[in-house]
C-alpha cells in the first residue's frame, strides 16, 4: 500500500479555521483523516502540508514512525509549531489509516484502553478583560457564574476560566480582589463538586503569578494555567515551587524536545501538549511517557474543531498519567454535520468507542458551505490602562 496524496480542507468555524487533513492511499476507500488547526496561521500550515506532501507520496502509510522522523529531520530546518501542526495533522491521518485497515480503533493500537470513560472540560472563555479591571462592576461575577452553571448543567463536572488581571510586572491589590471576588463566587456557586481551573495565557511576570496563585489558593483552583509565557522555562520553575496550587503549562510547546526541560526543572505539576501542534499521537505519548517519570499528569489543550476532539479521545484513553481533557463541543452548532463521528459523551465523559480508526469522517460537502476566512487577531488582545498591547 501506497500513499497517492495529500489533502486540506479548511473549514471557517467562526472562532478560527479548521484544517483537515486527508492522507489517501492507492487501496481504493481507504484513506484517512488528521487534523493540523493553528489559529492565525491556517495558510501557513496547509502550505507546510503542501511541501511535506512530496516526502510522502509513494510511501507506506503503516510506516508511522519512519515517516514522522522523515519530516522532522529530512527539513534539515526544525520545523517549529507551523510545521509540527501540519506534521500532527498528517501522523494522525496515517493512525487513522492504520485502525482503519485493521478494523481496530486507534488507542488499541497505542497500547490500549487504561480507561473506559474520559473526563471533559470546557472554557468559560474571559478575552479582552481590561473593561472588566477598569469598572470592577459586581455584575462580571455573575457572568461568570452564569456561564459554569450552564455548563455543569449539561453534565460537566470542571471547567476553565480566564480571569487573569491584565498584564503588568506587579498589579495593584484592586485587581487580585477582583479575581478573588470572581474565583469566591464560582466556587460558592458551583460547590467543591466542580473543579475550577485558571487560564493566564502566560500574561505574568513571575512575582505577580505567585501573588496570583496566592490568592487563589483559599478557593482550592484545580490547576493554574501558564502563569508566565513559556519562552523562559526558569521563571516557570520559580512559579511553580512558590505557588500553593498545581501549575500546568505547555499549551505551546512542541514535541519532546521542548518539554523536555519542563519535567528535568520540575516546573510544573500538569503538561497540556495539543496533539494537533506537538507532533501528533506517537509524539504525545512520548511525551507523556517522559512526564510520568516525574509523576506529572497530562492533560491536552484542544479549543480546535471535532476531528482533534476525537484524536484527544483516543490518546486519553490509552495514557496513563491522563488526567483531564479540553473540549470545544460550543463553537458552533453545525460541528456535527460537517464531521459524522462513533463519539458519544455522558455526564462530562466520552465513552470509549469501538469504531476503527478515530471514529470520524469528513463531509466534504458539508465542509464546503463554510470556507476559509481569515481570523481577526485583535480580536484577543489585552491593553494596560495606558493602552499599550501586552498580549494575546
Amino acid at each position: 500500500m501506497k500513499i497517492t496524496a495529500i489533502k486540506t480542507v479548511v473549514v471557517n468555524a467562526e472562532m478560527r479555521n479548521w484544517v483537515f487533513v486527508k492522507v489517501e492511499t492507492d487501496q481504493a476507500g481507504l484513506y484517512g483523516w488528521g487534523e493540523a488547526s493553528l489559529e492565525w496561521k491556517t495558510r501557513a500550515v496547509t502550505g507546510a502540508i503542501e511541501d511535506f506532501a512530496p516526502m510522502l507520496i509513494g510511501e507506506d502509510p503503516a510506516r508511522i514512525e519512519y515517516l514522522y522522523q522523515k519530516m522532522y529531520r529530512q527539513s534539515f530546518w526544525r520545523v517549529g509549531v507551523i510545521g509540527l501542526s501540519a506534521i500532527s495533522g498528517i501522523e494522525q491521518a496515517l493512525w487513522d489509516i492504520k485502525g482503519k485497515r485493521l478494523g481496530v480503533p486507534v488507542y488499541e493500537l497505542l497500547g490500549g484502553a487504561v480507561r473506559d470513560r474520559v473526563r471533559m472540560y470546557t472554557h468559560l472563555g474571559g478575552g479582552d478583560m481590561r473593561a472588566v479591571y477598569e469598572t470592577q462592576h459586581s455584575s462580571d461575577a455573575r457572568v461568570f457564574v452564569e456561564k459554569a452553571q450552564e455548563v455543569v448543567a449539561r453534565g460537566y463536572s470542571a471547567v476553565k476560566v480566564l480571569i487573569t488581571p491584565p498584564t503588568e510586572t506587579l498589579n495593584p491589590i484592586a485587581d487580585y480582589t477582583y479575581t478573588a471576588k470572581v474565583m469566591e463566587a464560582m466556587r460558592l456557586a458551583l460547590g467543591e463538586g466542580v473543579d475550577i481551573m485558571i487560564d493566564c495565557h502566560g500574561r505574568h511576570a513571575p512575582a505577580n503569578a505567585i501573588e496570583f496563585c496566592r490568592v487563589l489558593a483559599p478557593y482550592r483552583p484545580y490547576f493554574v494555567e501558564e502563569p508566565v509565557p513559556p519562552e523562559n522555562v526558569d521563571a516557570m520553575a520559580e512559579v511553580r515551587r512558590a505557588s500553593p496550587v498545581p501549575i500546568a503549562t505547555g499549551e505551546r510547546l512542541v514535541t519532546r524536545y521542548e518539554f523536555r526541560p519542563v519535567l528535568e526543572k520540575q516546573a510544573a505539576h500538569v503538561i497540556q501538549p495539543d496533539l494537533c501542534h506537538c507532533g501528533g499521537l506517537w509524539e504525545a505519548r512520548k511525551i507523556a511517557a517522559m512526564a510520568e517519570t516525574y509523576y506529572v499528569g497530562v492533560a491536552p489543550h484542544n479549543p480546535l474543531g471535532p476531528v482533534a476532539n476525537a484524536a484527544a479521545l483516543h490518546f486519553a484513553l490509552c495514557t496513563p498519567n491522563f488526567l483531564i481533557q479540553e473540549d470545544m463541543l460550543s463553537d458552533v452548532p453545525w460541528r456535527w454535520e460537517v464531521v459524522q463521528h462513533a463519539l458519544k459523551t455522558e455526564n462530562g465523559y466520552w465513552l470509549k468507542t469501538d469504531a476503527p480508526g478515530l471514529g470520524i469522517e469528513i463531509d466534504e460537502a458539508a465542509a464546503a458551505r463554510h470556507p476559509f476566512k481569515q481570523e481577526v487577531i485583535h480580536a484577543l488582545g489585552t491593553r494596560a490602562r495606558d493602552g499599550a498591547i501586552l498580549d494575546w
